[in-house]
């Protein structure tokens, strides 16, 4: 899974642990604690579905260290089924062994701190039926249940309809509720002017979205599409008022798809049946006609080199297993393919390039031609993208180091960690002061794009202190970003922002929501999605309720006019509560 995780510095205090309890009409929630740990564990499984013969379930849960001092290395067992294996996982490391599935932290959440808790979770295929009875949660260093828990209470007749504690099953959808599917247009290609986007008449325009992963996790569709419908919740999106979708991806999914591959994609074919029968490309294409029809534009967004929920980790654009040639043959193909759909807007060039003082493998900023250099990559794929339509916009992010004096260190060799500015992955963008990304004829295509996120992911240096939006500005964003806006080099967009809606992060999400506003910088909201660990989403783990609260908060930073959302498109409006860009 994801998330993405930007904690490079400090454990993560927040994600899922899940692990299933199935049978064929119910699902049921259990907690247990290790003992003498004063550590707990509670177990949820939040959904299941059916799709092309196999089962799929979705499960999460929370461990809880109540005791006073840090839980490190813990682990949990269950066994699972023959039959069973684990789909996509995310924040969890796991080994399946002779029936027993083995489940540990990974870096980040491998320890819990005295008094907080982490979560994770999963998706099972055909999973059988867990003995709950031996779910297990050890602690090196202590007992691991050396009593029997607690038997999980027996369900009802799921075919008892007066017993109010049977499960709704859900109601079949019937027929489809896409909208028709206009023909693609050419006429909303953006362009840059200064620090501003405009549309093709030179009007300014504000791109105010929200990121929604799943083409990157091995899901080859969006996550979530497992419990909700794929055509309301797109509408659901416009409705309230994004304009603009950043979809995470990994090369290798549109490798595979350029080589006529089409890897399997999980959703909830009771659901979504109007799905069955196409691969994963051809839901692809649906999802972009229903965005079309919706008003909402697209961003692709090359979120990691290899389909992996924790693909976003390897610091670089290219792996063992993917070349930057590959790299740059994905962005290549999936433009050429799209470049006459104005839908698909723009291309998010990498995600987070990143790696610390030490890392064997990290990305840097400079006027060489190394391998591991960003900005001399992202020149070369911003030319793979602008080749074949040279009417998109290319989107560049920083990455996360740079140093303090770029003549003595300019190849980032110091180990010294006070040579450095640190900052989050693909925050740092320091180096466009040095070495600005140079596009050529296409310069007024180039967007720069930092990330920004709050304590609650990672407690950066500039939150020590009762920080403000002044500070803020002083400490962090000023020098790692917002020059690029200040000096009219380029436009901003913030590609990921976001977090748990409790103090201190609230405060902190408060005073960029805020600088956001005062300064109509673009952003796409981080995320959608339930299940992002270190973040939480818009909506909750079914995928169809949306959490109000947060929503509400966010809703001030979209586009609007006169209490109407505005959309980037000129002939669709942006849903049911938006106008075009022709009237604005």
């Amino acid at each position: 899974m994801h998330r993405n995780v930007k904690n490079f510095m400090k454990p993560l205090i927040v994600m899922v642990f899940s692990i299933a309890l199935f049978s064929v009409f119910w699902l049921n929630n259990i907690s247990s604690s290790a003992a003498n740990t004063n550590t707990s564990v509670e177990l949820n499984a939040t959904n299941t579905w059916q799709s092309g013969g196999d089962t799929f379930l979705q499960v999460d849960g929370t461990i809880t260290n109540n005791s006073n001092t840090s839980v490190d290395n813990w682990k949990a067992t269950a066994p699972l089924a023959s039959s069973g294996t684990v789909n996509s996982s995310w924040n969890m490391n796991y080994d399946l062994d002779d029936g027993i599935l083995t489940i540990t932290g990974v870096e980040h959440n491998k320890s819990i701190p005295a008094g907080t808790s982490v979560t994770f979770g999963m998706i099972l295929m055909n999973p059988g039926d867990f003995d709950t009875s031996k779910v297990e949660i050890i602690i090196p260093g202590s007992p691991s249940n050396p009593e029997d828990p607690t038997d999980p209470v027996e369900p009802t007749d799921p075919e008892d309809p007066e017993d109010p504690e049977d499960p709704v099953l859900p109601v079949d959808p019937g027929n489809p509720t896409a909208k028709p599917v206009p023909d693609p247009t050419t006429d909303d290609w953006l362009f840059t002017d200064g620090n501003k986007i405009v549309d093709k008449d030179g009007k300014e325009v504000w791109l105010t979205g929200v990121n929604w992963f799943g083409y990157n996790t091995g899901t080859n569709l969006f996550d979530g599409v497992w419990g909700c419908n794929l055509n309301t919740t797109i509408q659901d999106i416009a409705d309230r008022g994004f304009n603009l979708l950043r979809i995470p991806f990994s090369a290798e999914l549109i490798l595979q798809w350029k080589s006529g591959e089409y890897p399997k994609a999980n959703y909830n074919d009771f659901v979504n049946p109007y799905l069955d029968g196409m691969n994963s490309l051809e839901i692809f294409d649906y999802v972009v006609g229903q965005c079309r029809a919706n008003g909402i534009k697209i961003m692709i967004d090359i979120h990691s080199a290899e389909t992996d929920a924790a693909g976003h980790f390897a610091p670089l654009w290219y792996t063992d297993k993917i070349s930057e040639a590959d790299y740059l043959a994905s962005l290549s193909w999936i433009a050429d393919r799209y470049k006459n759909d104005d839908t698909i807007i723009a291309y998010d060039l990498k995600n987070e390039p990143h790696g610390a003082v030490g890392d064997t493998v990290k990305a840097i900023w400079n006027d060489s031609d190394n391998p591991n250099n960003w900005k001399a990559v992202a020149e070369k794929a911003a030319y793979a993208v602008l080749s074949e339509n040279p009417d998109a916009l290319v989107l560049v992010e920083g990455i996360q180091i740079y140093p303090k004096n770029i003549n003595s260190n300019r190849n980032f060799t110091s180990m010294n960690k006070d040579d450095y500015y640190n900052s989050w992955w693909g925050g740092n963008l320091r180096g466009v002061k040095d070495f600005p990304v140079n596009l050529g004829q296409y310069q007024n295509k180039l967007v720069y794009s930092p990330h920004d996120y709050g304590p609650a992911v990672s407690a950066q240096p500039w939150f020590e202190k009762d920080f403000t939006m002044q500070s803020l500005y002083e400490d962090c964003w000023r020098d790692n970003w917002m020059f690029i806006h200040d000096d009219n080099i380029a436009p901003l967009l913030i590609g990921e922002w976001g977090g748990f809606m409790v103090s201190p992060n609230l405060k902190w999400m408060t005073c960029f929501r805020n600088y956001i506003i005062k300064n109509k910088l673009h952003h796409t909201f981080w995320c959608f999605n339930a299940n992002s660990g270190d973040t939480g989403g818009l909506v909750l783990h079914d995928f169809t309720t949306w959490d109000e609260e947060k929503y509400d908060f966010v809703k001030e930073a979209l586009w609007q006019k006169d209490g109407k959302f505005v959309g980037l498109d000129h002939q669709i409006p942006l849903g049911a509560n938006g106008i075009t860009l022709s009237d604005y």
